[in-house]
């Protein structure tokens, strides 16, 4: 004998024209409404969302990428190796703010990691799949490959971080949301003039990027007769901030202060001077730049820096490619958000 029937109609899923029955719509209307079309009287947009939810209707994203030519996805491609992206609390603020936009306007992330040259293909591939409606790109270098990347499938896109010349690779400028970053560092030296400061150092970021550039220019700005071996490389890492420092102390024993491009690099510079015996403030005052809380408020003494609100430039990122994707055609403005000082105990 065999066994029971299993109910069919508990274990099958609703499907749209039970929904367009029990709105009394015609199941195209229906769809419309279902897959985010136009063209639909409000009472009967009502009537068809009142019976998605009565039936517990799950749309079809295949369907509603033919109807609205949409995926509800958007990617973030970021240019650093794997290491610093998930050291530095730069990458998960930023990423936390286009995230929570993201969600505001019911599409989903996809990060893409960029380690290498050999990244682009796999990157170039999903992109060429159209998988995605938009780009958000940041951490872009001067010699990038990854804009002529965007460009060639014409993707809309716009960049966390003004891009430099390989970022004008498009035919059209791509917006950007950047932070004040050369105000922000002639903020940062100037604070230490004001301190008496005679002797005052930087610590610069990798050269191929802007956010670099503009803080190595501000600090210029402020001090156009320093010395250029005041000047220093590191690399945005803790590590890279102890060997600039390092340097910085055996080629200029009578430093008195140090702005760092970085929170990251600031506290490494802390260490070091702490190993020679430079009391913070006393003898070395020390800047820092992003005003990163899991930085700055645990240092020893706690760090003076520059606050640029990461996680609202990433939200930023979002509106604007929102704008894109939506709008009349009409590029967006690049935004340039303010910085302010935040003053600590270490300067």
């Amino acid at each position: 004998m065999s066994g029971p029937t299993p109910d069919s109609s508990r274990d099958a899923r609703p499907t749209l024209e039970a929904v367009a029955a029990r709105a009394g719509v015609s199941r195209a209307t229906a769809s419309r409404v279902v897959n985010g079309g136009a063209g639909v009287r409000q009472p009967l947009v009502e009537q068809v969302r009142k019976a998605v939810e009565e039936l517990g209707y799950i749309p079809n994203h295949a369907a509603r990428t033919l109807v609205t030519r949409r995926n509800g996805a958007v990617a973030v491609i970021i240019d650093e190796p794997e290491f610093r992206i998930f050291s530095d609390p730069f990458f998960s603020r930023q990423i936390r703010g286009i995230s929570r936009e993201l969600n505001a306007h019911d599409a989903q992330l996809v990060l893409l990691l960029v380690e290498g040259s050999g990244d682009f293909d796999r990157v170039t591939r999903y992109l060429a799949g159209g998988h995605v409606d938009g780009v958000l790109a940041f951490s872009l270098h001067t010699d990038d490959e990854l804009p002529a990347v965007i460009s060639r499938f014409r993707v809309p896109t716009v960049y966390g971080g003004r891009p430099g010349s390989s970022g004008d690779a498009s035919e059209h400028a791509v917006p950007y949301v950047d932070c004040d970053n050369r105000g922000g560092a002639r903020e940062a030296v100037r604070h230490l003039v004001s301190l008496g400061r005679q002797r005052i150092g930087h610590i610069a970021g990798p050269r191929d990027q802007t956010s670099s550039l503009d803080r190595i220019d501000g600090y210029r700005d402020v001090l156009p007769e320093a010395d250029p071996s005041l000047v220093v490389d590191g690399d945005f890492t803790v590590e890279g901030g102890a060997r600039a420092m390092a340097h910085l102390l055996e080629h200029h024993p009578d430093l008195d202060a140090v702005f760092a491009a970085n929170d990251l690099m600031a506290s490494g510079a802390l260490r070091v001077l702490g190993r020679h015996g430079r009391r913070v403030p006393e003898d070395v005052a020390l800047v820092g730049f992003d005003d990163m809380a899991q930085v700055a408020d645990v240092t020893d003494p706690p760090l003076t820096t520059i606050r640029q609100d990461v996680e609202g430039m990433g939200r930023l990122m979002v509106q604007l490619l929102m704008q894109r994707l939506n709008g009349d055609g009409t590029e967006p403005d690049s935004v340039i958000t303010p910085t302010r000082l935040i003053r600590r105990a270490s300067a």
